[in-house]
């Protein structure tokens, strides 16, 4: 009933959501959950809430942006998991939510997991295409090793390089192969071996290990400074069964640090053995080349003109005179004279017949061009008098011509009907009259005098 007294203390609603916050925390610091994920979102603040749910309840969730940034793998709508936390209250709500600390996937390792959902995105932005990848020097001057400098990777990689191929330059960039950090660490020696030390390859490795201690070749920012590389690169890391988001990304993969030394180096005595055997078929091609030019020396030589020069230019001199007799004989200046004399004599005859067809065609075009005329003239003359005649029948026939003889017409000024007749207007009505010159005179009706009924004789 209204104004009644309470009969204890009497709490506000802040007070009382603090000591059911401090019962929920004191009961459930900290506990495991089951259930499925449902609606998971992330806002720009960086935290992720979600709710957990089974089939006979629902619990929202929260998972600060600190332990967001550490989590293995990204939450999914339907994904069955473990989370441990705790139970608090959000005042401002006045709900309950689990505070998420840890979350394992249900069934599958969060590792494994997150593995998967890294492969899938590089992938589909085309990070493992075969057509980014490039191919690695034959022949490399200086080679770039990314791995820790205490680790069996490094003493495989350099006693092979330097079995293979001895004086090459190597650049040990040590970094931490695992652990937290390590991965930054390899993505920046990366970045650094690529813009500073001047490699022309770059070698990523590491030993084996489980796939927790190889993690660090499957964070993304390692795969993003591989692929951002200028510089081939070789990723060996672990066994020839481990395989890490570096070695897709990278421009060849090798199984082990050993087999990455193989295929970086040739193998410096091969080198020199096909040197030997190129230099002995280069001098082989150069004597048959020497030979073969001999050959068309002493072929040159058995002509006449080397065997006995002064015989050849004694005969090819008494040629020349056997020829210049001839031309003189034959005097080419009168057989020129003769033929230019015979064109005259053939255009002399030819120009008068020309002359008189072309006078001919002249007289025939000036014929024609006086018929054509004639003909087109005779039509438009007659078409002009036929034309001139029809307007004088249509100026005779003109209401006007009427009116210029004195003649004036009337009608009503109302309708326009012609007035012919006395009974065609009334007393009143208004008349327009046309005259003549054509200027009209408006009137109005003062009376009507109708004529006597009757006919005449």
């Amino acid at each position: 009933m209204a104004g009644a007294a309470a009969d204890g203390p009497v709490m506000s609603v802040g007070e009382l959501t603090a000591q059911i916050r401090g019962v929920l925390d004191a009961t459930f610091g900290d506990v495991w959950v089951r259930g499925e994920i449902s609606q998971p979102r992330t806002p720009g603040s960086g935290h992720i809430y979600l709710t957990l749910k089974d089939r006979d309840a629902v619990l929202p969730a929260v998972i600060w942006r600190s332990t967001a940034a550490r989590l293995r793998f990204q939450p999914e709508d339907g994904q069955e998991v473990l989370v441990r936390g705790g139970v608090d209250v959000y005042p401002p709500h006045g709900r309950y939510q689990l505070i998420v600390r840890q979350l394992e996937p249900v069934g599958e390792g969060a590792l494994r997991l997150a593995f998967e959902q890294l492969r899938a995105k590089l992938e589909a932005e085309g990070l493992f295409e075969p057509a980014r990848k490039v191919e690695l020097p034959s022949m490399p001057r200086r080679i770039a090793l990314v791995t820790s400098r205490t680790g069996a990777a490094v003493r495989d990689m350099v006693t092979v390089i330097q079995r293979r191929f001895p004086g090459v330059s190597l650049l040990l960039l040590s970094v931490r192969v695992q652990g937290e950090g390590a991965a930054q660490e390899i993505a920046a020696a990366i970045a650094r071996a690529d813009r500073l030390a001047g490699a022309d390859v770059i070698l990523v490795g590491r030993g084996g290990g489980s796939l927790e201690d190889l993690w660090a070749f499957n964070e993304e920012v390692v795969a993003r400074a591989i692929a951002a590389c200028e510089t081939p690169v070789v990723s060996a890391v672990g066994h020839e069964t481990d395989t890490t988001i570096a070695d897709l990304v990278a421009d060849v993969r090798a199984a082990t640090p050993s087999q990455a030394g193989e295929l970086v180096v040739p193998v410096l005595a091969d080198l020199q053995r096909e040197l030997v055997r190129e230099q002995e078929r280069l001098v082989h091609r150069m004597r048959v080349r020497l030979e073969r030019a001999w050959q068309r020396v002493e072929a040159v030589g058995d002509r006449p003109v080397l065997r006995d020069p002064r015989g050849w230019m004694g005969q090819r001199s008494r040629a020349l005179t056997q020829w210049a007799r001839r031309l003189e004989a034959q005097n080419p200046a009168a057989a020129l004279a003769r033929r230019q004399a015979e064109v005259e004599r053939a255009a002399g005859r030819l120009t008068p017949p020309l002359r008189r067809r072309l006078r001919r065609a002249r007289e025939e075009l000036g014929a024609a061009r006086s018929a054509l005329l004639r003909a087109a003239r005779g039509p438009w003359e007659h078409g002009d008098a036929r034309l001139e005649t029809l307007r004088q029948r249509l100026r005779a026939l003109s209401p006007l011509a009427v009116l210029g003889r004195g003649f004036s017409l009337t009608t009503r000024a109302a309708d326009g009907v012609v007035v012919r007749r006395a009974t065609d207007v009334a007393a009143g009505d208004s008349l327009r009259t046309a005259l003549g010159d054509g200027s009209h005179v408006r009137s109005v009706v003062d009376a009507v005098d109708e004529a006597a009924s009757g006919s005449e004789a």
